[in-house]
């Protein structure tokens, strides 16, 4: 996996991990003890349920582990001038005549609907250290990509910050 993420990614993926292993571990099996005790189950809706809500926290912890485990942990290293990881950044998109506001965040915060974009993005390593001002290219594939300019950045050590407009 490989996935870049900041100490606090760590810590909440911990914290989850806890939170599924100490409280959500424990009712998971209650619940299935308490569905089998309910008689035959080869009819018992309420067992494969509680089956399969154990078996999804138990996936769920592997995960998560495992994302710890292999992650690379990374730091925002960008100048105060310099657009870095979690600072918004409102760009000029030049084809389609429009500004745009974006927030640069590690790959598993990533959400495209409310324009928190990855590192690991075409935009995002396009933007990543370049400065108010600057033209960039944002490249799609090898052959094909679109201009756009910088307008502002807003700083933030806020992840979890909502895209503000501007």
């Amino acid at each position: 996996m490989y996935d870049k993420l900041t100490k606090k990614d760590i810590e909440k993926m911990e914290q989850e991990i806890e939170h599924r292993k100490l409280i959500v571990r424990k009712q998971a099996l209650e619940d299935v003890k308490e569905a089998r005790a309910h008689g035959d189950l080869s009819e018992n809706f309420e067992y494969k349920a509680a089956k399969k809500f154990k078996n999804e926290n138990e996936s769920r912890i592997r995960y998560l582990e495992k994302m710890v485990k292999t992650a690379q942990i990374i730091e925002d290293n960008s100048d105060d001038n310099e657009a870095g990881l979690n600072d918004t950044v409102l760009l000029y998109i030049e084809d389609d005549d429009c500004e745009e506001a974006y927030k640069i965040v590690t790959t598993v915060r990533c959400d495209v609907l409310n324009n928190m974009i990855s590192i690991e993005s075409p935009m995002g390593k396009a933007i990543l250290h370049h400065r108010t001002g600057d033209r960039i290219y944002i490249a799609i594939d090898d052959k094909s990509g679109y201009y756009a300019q910088i307008k502002e950045i807003r700083k933030s050590d806020d992840e979890t910050e909502a895209i503000n407009r501007f």
